[in-house]
C-alpha cells in the first residue's frame, strides 16, 4: 500500500500563470478563474475549505461554500453556535482554500471574518430553498446528538411550527464576511515547478504581486 501511494503523481500541463498577464486586482483574477471553474463545470466550484484555531491553538478544517464575491470579501453563512463560530469569535484570522483540482489550479485566501449585517443575512436567507431554511433551524451545528431521529423529529417539528406564513430567520444563523489581506494563486506545472504568484495588500488599498518559488 505505502509503495503504490508513494507512487501516485500526475504532470501538471493544463496552463501557465503569469504576472504580466494577470490581473492586478486579485478579485479580477479570482473572479477570471472561478468562471473558468464554472464553465469546466468544477464539483461544487464555490466550495472551499475554510481554517479556523480554538483558543489551543488547535487549527479545523471544514468545507464550505461562498455564497458572494465582491471587493469587500468572500461570504459564506453558518449556525452562530456552531465550532467554527465560536473559533471565530475567539480568534477571526482565517483561510479559505479553492481546491480546483480538474484545472490543476488553487487559491488560497487569507483574512479576518467578519459577521455580515442581519440585513443581509436575511436577504440570503429568504432565497434559499425551504427545506434549507428549515435545515438551519432544525440543527444545532457541531453538538453531539444521539442518533439521526432526533433531527427527523425536529424537522418535522418545524414543518408543523410553519405551516403557514415564511420561515422566519433564526437568531442564532447567519452569514460571515471574510476580508482578505492575502491571496495566493497556484497553477500547477510540469516537474512540479508550479506557478504561484502571492497578492498582498498595501496599507494604501493598493496589491502588492510577488511569484512564490514552487
Amino acid at each position: 500500500m505505502a509503495d503504490s501511494i508513494a507512487d501516485l503523481r500526475q504532470e501538471y500541463t493544463k496552463a501557465s500563470l503569469d504576472i504580466d498577464s494577470a490581473e492586478q486586482n486579485p478579485y479580477l483574477q479570482f473572479e477570471k478563474w472561478f468562471n473558468e471553474a464554472q464553465q469546466s463545470q468544477v464539483l461544487e466550484p464555490n466550495a472551499f475549505v475554510l481554517s479556523t484555531v480554538n483558543s489551543d491553538n488547535q487549527p479545523f478544517q471544514r468545507t464550505v461554500l461562498m455564497k458572494a464575491l465582491n471587493e469587500d470579501g468572500i461570504v459564506f453563512y453558518t449556525n452562530y453556535e456552531s465550532r467554527k463560530a465560536k473559533h471565530i469569535t475567539e480568534n477571526n484570522q482565517v483561510s479559505a482554500l479553492f481546491p480546483w483540482y480538474s484545472l490543476e489550479r488553487q487559491v488560497n485566501v487569507i483574512g479576518k471574518a467578519i459577521k455580515v449585517s442581519p440585513k443581509e443575512s436575511l436577504q440570503y436567507f429568504t432565497s434559499r430553498p425551504h427545506g434549507s431554511q428549515l435545515g438551519a433551524w432544525v440543527s444545532q451545528q457541531s453538538s453531539i446528538i444521539s442518533s439521526r431521529s432526533i433531527l427527523e423529529m425536529k424537522l418535522a417539528e418545524m414543518k408543523r411550527k410553519f405551516k403557514e406564513g415564511k420561515v422566519p430567520l433564526p437568531d442564532f444563523w447567519g452569514g460571515y464576511r471574510i476580508e482578505p489581506v492575502s491571496f495566493e494563486f497556484w497553477q500547477g506545472r510540469k516537474s512540479r515547478l508550479h506557478d504561484r504568484l502571492l497578492y498582498t495588500k498595501n496599507q494604501n488599498g493598493t496589491w502588492k504581486i510577488d511569484r512564490l518559488a514552487p
